[in-house]
Formats: C-alpha cells, structure tokens, sequence
C-alpha cells in the first residue's frame, strides 16, 4: 500500500467517522397568537437559522398586516376607509387594492354569492356579537343596497372610490390566506425553502421534512361538539401547495330550532341554507385559496362542483346527511399529483 493510498483511508474513515457522528437537521418551531387566533411554522434549512430573528420579523410582520388590514382596529387603514363617507377617492395601501381586486375576480366568478362589501350585513345579523338579530325584510333589504363590488372603484395603484358613501369592506375571508403568503415571504427572505406555515387553520407548505419525509396535513371533521380527524393530507410535492377550509360547523347561532350559519350569501343577505358543511381548497395561491374557499363553501356543493370545475379550483366538499358524512370532489382535485388524501 502506497503512502498516498494510506492517507486518503485514513481521511476517508475520519470523514465517514464525523458524519456519522454528526446531528440531523431539526424542524424549527415558532408559535404565538396573532389576527384573533394562532399561528404555527414550522421550518428547517441545511445553512444556519437565527430562529430568534425569525420570530420577531414575523412578529412585525404580523403587527404591519394589523395595522392594514384588521377589521377589529379602529385606527387600521381598512377601518378608516370604513368609516370615511365620501364618494371621494380615497387614499389606501397596494396591498389592500391587491386584495380588492382578487377577491372581486372570485365573486363574479360565485354570481355574487362572494363580496367583501357584505359587512353592513353581517353586522346587521348580529354575527359579530353574542347574540342573532334576524332583521324584518325592510331592514335587510336597506341593508343589501349597501352591498356589492359594483359600488367599488379602483381609481389606481393606492386609492379606491367609495360609489356608495356608506360601503363597508371585511377583508376577513381573504386576508388569512394573504398573512399566510406573507410569513412565507418571511422565511423565504433567509433562504428557508422548507416550511409548514399556518394561521388558524389556514395553511401553506413547501419541500419537505428533513428526513425528506413529506409534510401531511390533518383535515378536521366538520363537527361543533368535537375536535376528531376526517382525513390526513400527504404532500408529495416540493413546490408551494396552500390547503385552506372554510366551514359552518364552528360559527353559527341557534335560534327557535333553527341553525343560522355565519356564511351569509351577498345576493339575498340571509345566511345559506345548504347541506354543505365543509369546503377544502387545494391551491398554488394562500390568497386566492382563502377568498375560494368561502366562496365556494357560499355556494354549497351542487353550484360549488360546477363553479369550481370552470375555474379549475381543486375542493374537497363535506356535506352532512344526517349522522353521515359524504364527500365530493372537483375534477381538478382528482387530477393532483403528488398529493393523497386518506
């Protein structure tokens, strides 16, 4: 054995002896509560992480979207716009004309089922509050002229004209899907390219574990009295994938015998009158997966299956019949590749 052949062995065995020794990558986890609810992500890298710096730019992060996009602060841009009366423009960020615009597009494509102008309504039914308010159908009908995107200008970039002077906009169907695209931004920006980001339930993924293992997602069974797996969703998919539900088994009022669900249909102003239980979008976009996923869940199953095949949404929807579950699925959901559900 020559010299030279000697030390490369030994190298070698040195080299073999040091990654067998060597600590596997972890998934980093950082939680808090923020937007009414919580939020999870979970995340790993090969190069090094400074999970503390991490935590505190998705921490502002999360404080910027309040300040822009919480229906629950009086001082954020959305309820100043609110509370402006003015057929005026009016002067609002590119993110929440981003917003308008893409919700918009979702509506027409509902027949109006879908608008984020329904605000006046939802008020007016008391869902913001502890306790149902059905209102008398002169009531409701005064109120339904101050819905719809029709009444809604985008004049440019950074301002919007209010057609009607009372319209109200909740960003609240469409805005979790957006806090979600944006932490994604967070951790992209630090070269992370493996997550599981979620915000109360709403969700996006990328890559995969580190045992290169995939990330799986369970899906809740669409029950109020319990918290119980209806299905667990395996991503066998490196690129981005967002998996949003929408559903009328958590909010809703009881009244006289009959359940209200807190989904409100913007064309009539009562709350639907459906079947549907659940609605499960799978998508490239948190964004538009957020504002589909409500849309779709307005329409219910019969109208939803048609809507979302034109548009090649891919859903999952629930319907309850009785003590039965029953599952319904979209040809584009049927058509992923590299995802199981089980």
């Amino acid at each position: 054995m020559t010299t030279f052949t000697y030390k490369l062995l030994v190298i070698l065995a040195v080299t073999l002896t040091f990654l067998g020794c060597s600590k596997p990558q972890e998934v980093q986890k950082i939680s808090g509560d923020a937007q009414g609810t919580t939020y999870h992500i979970s995340f790993w890298s090969p190069q090094a992480i400074d999970k503390a710096s991490i935590q505190q730019a998705v921490e502002a992060e999360f404080n910027r979207l309040d300040t822009q996009l919480s229906n629950y602060r009086k001082d954020s841009v959305i309820e100043q716009l609110n509370a402006t009366v003015s057929s005026e423009p009016i002067a609002v960020s590119e993110e929440i004309v981003g917003l308008i615009e893409q919700a918009r597009a979702v509506s027409v494509a509902s027949g109006g089922c879908y608008d984020l102008t329904i605000k006046p309504l939802f008020d007016l039914w008391g869902f913001n509050g502890d306790k149902l308010t059905p209102p008398d159908a002169a009531t409701l009908q005064a109120a339904l002229k101050q819905v719809g995107f029709n009444q809604i200008k985008i004049v440019d970039a950074n301002h919007i004209q209010k057609l009607n002077p009372q319209l109200k906009i909740d960003l609240s169907s469409i805005a979790q899907g957006y806090s979600v695209s944006r932490m994604v931004s967070v951790l992209e920006q630090q070269g992370i390219e493996n997550y599981l980001v979620e915000i109360g339930g709403e969700l996006q993924t990328r890559g995969q574990k580190p045992d290169a293992s995939p990330w799986r997602i369970a899906l809740e069974k669409p029950l109020s009295s319990e918290r119980t797996m209806q299905k667990v969703v395996t991503i066998n998919r490196i690129e981005p994938l967002a998996i949003m539900t929408s559903g009328t088994y958590r909010h809703y009022f009881d009244v006289d015998g009959k359940r209200y669900s807190h989904i409100l249909d913007a064309n009539t102003g009562i709350p639907v009158d459906h079947n549907t239980v659940s609605v499960t979008v799978l998508h490239d976009n948190p964004t538009q997966a957020d504002a589909w996923s409500t849309a779709l869940l307005c329409l219910g199953k019969t109208k939803g299956l048609e809507v979302a095949n034109q548009a090649g949404i891919a859903v999952l929807f629930i319907e309850q019949q009785g003590e039965a579950f029953n599952e319904y699925r979209s040809a584009p959901f049927d058509a992923l590749k590299q995802i199981s559900i089980e």
